[in-house]
């Protein structure tokens, strides 16, 4: 495969419903299916995955839309879903916090749906209500916040947080090569939470590369308000920066509006999530956010793709297995003024 067809293919997964719609990447394994003439191995005709197949009902859950990032999950999940005769999506409110979530997954287990596509309020907290289902025969694909345990859910698929701060770290480390007495400063989100975690580690990981180091971190809590919060105390702390990671565009709109109304313009800063806000900013040159790196909400409708194949017995059609795979991580990806425009489509609106 050709570096831009492989390329193609990866982008085809990120968007989630294009995949299908140009029915090449998430595929059913049908009737057409073919063997390989030299490794007698089956080959799934991807054109089919768009036939409609056994009717299903998915049963679909994530927390409620107190930012954009969680917003688009939903709206992704619910356009999906929409494009195949062949579904119907039952919603379930997800409640204020965990408790409520497994009380509404208890009722929605009852009526037994073919498949349960669950963001969690909190993964360990949910793992047992993911076991739960799984024992009743539902299909669990678990969307980006992990359960504790892999036997709660059929599939998992998220981001990749820990490649978020790679990312994030080496297009800092690159741009103050040398300045080993750089001072970076990072805004996290929820500090308690295990991505928030895989983040860091990772920026720090990959700032380490290059000699450099963290020297302020102030946490948020993904929301505008706090971000500006946090940012504000930031600035207050380091009189002086050279670059700032801010976790996430969500809570970016806050901590880009604390650095206008503090009037610093001597460092760059780099986002993380890829909200549409952040690429007009990177597109206009008009803030310090020069950069952001992708945790895409695509992944919803990725989700139900893979719930319906799932629950109509089928496979991938790039791939020999007869199953939907286990896991899938995406890449996080880095945006800049070169390629924003091809990325701008995929942005979320925070």
């Amino acid at each position: 495969m050709s570096a831009s067809s492989a390329d193609m293919s990866r982008r085809k997964l990120l968007l989630g419903g294009a995949a299908v719609g140009a029915g090449v990447l998430l595929a059913g394994c049908t009737s057409n299916d073919t063997k390989d003439s030299d490794s007698g191995a089956t080959v799934k005709d991807a054109a089919t995955s768009q036939a409609p197949g056994k009717a299903v009902t998915i049963g679909f859950s994530a927390p409620a839309a107190d930012h954009g990032w969680i917003g688009a999950i939903t709206a992704n999940a619910k356009a999906q879903a929409a494009k195949f005769s062949d579904v119907t999506l039952k919603v379930v409110d997800a409640g204020k916090d965990a408790p409520a979530q497994i009380a509404a997954l208890d009722t929605l287990i009852g009526s037994k749906p073919d498949a349960i596509v669950l963001l969690p309020q909190d993964g360990a907290q949910l793992t047992e209500i993911g076991k739960k289902a799984t024992a009743a025969g539902i299909i669990v694909i678990n969307l980006d916040r992990e359960f504790s345990d892999s036997a709660a859910s059929f599939s998992l698929i998220k981001g990749d947080n820990y490649g978020m701060g790679i990312a994030a770290g080496k297009f800092i480390g690159e741009k103050l090569k040398g300045k080993t007495d750089a001072v970076i400063g990072e805004i996290p989100g929820i500090d308690e939470l295990q991505l928030t975690k895989d983040r860091s580690k990772g920026f720090a990981d990959a700032l380490k590369l290059y000699g450099l180091t963290v020297k302020h971190r102030v946490a948020a809590g993904f929301t505008v308000e706090s971000g500006q919060k946090a940012a504000a105390n930031l600035l207050q702390a380091a009189p002086k920066l050279d670059a700032v990671w801010n976790h996430d565009d969500d809570q970016g709109v806050g901590v880009l509006a604390a650095i206008q109304q503090a009037n610093r313009k001597e460092f760059f800063m780099v986002g993380g999530a890829g909200s549409r806000d952040a690429m007009d900013h990177i597109k206009a040159g008009d803030t310090v956010l020069t950069c952001t790196v992708t945790y895409p909400p695509s992944m919803a409708s990725s989700a139900i793709i893979l719930a319906r194949l799932a629950a109509q017995g089928k496979g991938m059609g790039d791939l020999v297995e007869l199953q939907v795979p286990k896991l899938i991580v995406l890449q996080s990806e880095t945006i800049t003024k070169d390629n924003v425009d091809k990325y701008l489509p995929l942005g979320f609106k925070s």
